[in-house]
């Protein structure tokens, strides 16, 4: 008898981990892109119920701070209409609401150009830690109980905002030696931490920290989007190269870059469009910096040369097949885009977690030739099939070069209209 009671507790205790975590794994918003379905895997008892339907004026729950920080105020003008879905036990206990937003008729220019960016973090970023010596010529480390670490973001010292590094710098120095309290940012999560300053010299202090308050890159623009003057590049976020985390952004720019040289990609040894910013022109402000893409708006179309009479429709998951394909990027010094060919060799349906959602090859022999296959500064690159935007190069595989991932286009798209 206790045997049955254990394996009947055992069994509910399974069943109701089913219904939890099926239920965590639905996002409180989902996007949906031109006529797509939305897709919910159901379980016996529980029932989907849509219960409101608004038009695009009342988005500002959803979309306002992309649409108010990001922007500056510019509207997006998109044909969005939003529905609330209600998810309910035997239709009658409330489990979840969801937010379920529709973007139709929505048209991009693919631009494959390479371009700079240069991002300021908010706060700064701590890179890395080393032991200092004080004015008495002993070893000391002050963040040795702190629990900082790298990769945290210094947010707040004494609640006052820090801004970058000399004005870090300043306020270590201000406190004459006593405990400060740190406000630091960790993978989303905010916490405090306290730290002593050491005195390295007279009235000078540090508190054996590296960090760093700004980034900058070079890459492929993905595409324009005309209606609310916003941009995709990547497909994949801008990491610190010291601690790999995405960095958290206050602010951006795109800039013009130049195409300095071209190093060839060999298998396990990556290729590298090498550019520079240097006497760079700024033509946009980076808002987001995410692991699908970093976005905004863009400011200057002349800057690079940017058609938008040469719009394309956006393709939808299922219209995507396994077969011939096109990618526009620039490898050459003028920086002019040009068509290659690829071919898509698998999908990944399903996949809404990461930047890895097709496989690609590239076969075009004229690009083989020069570059060896995907190289560092191609991702972004737009993909083009049927003549629609079906998504952007991410990833290289390291071992053969001509082989890589790409990401789908109904995800850049969703990152970019979305903030949560």
């Amino acid at each position: 008898m206790k045997k049955i009671k254990f394996i009947l507790t055992v069994f509910f205790m399974f069943i109701i981990y089913i219904y939890v975590s099926y239920i965590s794994l639905i996002p409180n918003n989902i996007f949906l892109l031109n006529n797509e379905e939305l897709k919910l895997r159901k379980l016996p008892g529980i029932e989907v119920v849509e219960t409101l339907m608004t038009n695009n004026s009342n988005l500002e729950n959803t979309i306002n701070e992309f649409r108010t920080k990001s922007l500056n105020n510019q509207d997006i003008n998109d044909n969005v209409s939003s529905t609330n879905i209600e998810l309910k036990l035997f239709g009658k206990i409330l489990i979840k609401n969801i937010n379920v937003t529709k973007i139709d008729e929505m048209r991009i220019v693919p631009v494959g150009k390479v371009i700079g960016a240069k991002m300021y973090t908010n706060g700064v970023l701590i890179v890395g830690m080393s032991e200092i010596e004080d004015k008495y010529d002993y070893i000391q480390k002050p963040y040795e109980n702190s629990n900082i670490k790298p990769g945290d973001t210094i947010l707040k010292i004494n609640e006052q905002r820090i801004e970058d590094i000399n004005n870090l710098k300043q306020v270590v120095n201000d406190s004459n030696g006593k405990e400060l309290t740190l406000t630091l940012l960790r993978n989303g999560n905010i916490l405090d931490t306290s730290i002593i300053p050491v005195e390295i010299s007279d009235k000078k202090y540090q508190l054996g920290l590296w960090v760093k308050d700004a980034a900058t890159g070079v890459g492929t623009m993905t595409f324009y989007e005309p209606e609310s003057k916003c941009f995709g590049i990547l497909g994949h976020g801008i990491t610190d190269t010291d601690t790999s985390n995405l960095i958290n952004i206050d602010y951006g720019e795109l800039v013009t870059a130049k195409i300095v040289s071209l190093k060839r990609g060999t298998p396990n040894l990556p290729g590298e469009i090498k550019g520079t910013i240097i006497n760079s022109q700024t033509i946009g402000q980076i808002t987001k910096n995410t692991q699908f893409g970093v976005y905004g708006i863009l400011n200057n179309l002349t800057a690079l040369n940017i058609d938008v009479s040469k719009s394309i429709e956006i393709a939808s998951r299922d219209e995507i097949t396994e077969s011939d394909a096109k990618i526009l990027c620039s490898v050459e010094s003028s920086n002019t885009s040009k068509e290659y060919d690829i071919k898509i060799e698998k999908i990944y349906k399903e996949n809404d977690y990461n930047n890895k959602s097709m496989l690609i090859r590239i076969v075009d022999e004229e690009l083989l030739k020069q570059t060896g296959g995907i190289i560092r500064g191609l991702s972004g690159a737009p993909i083009i099939q049927n003549g629609k935007f079906v998504g952007a190069i991410t990833n290289v595989l390291v071992s053969n070069p001509e082989v890589g991932y790409a990401i789908f286009a109904d995800m850049m798209i969703k990152e970019l209209k979305h903030l949560d």
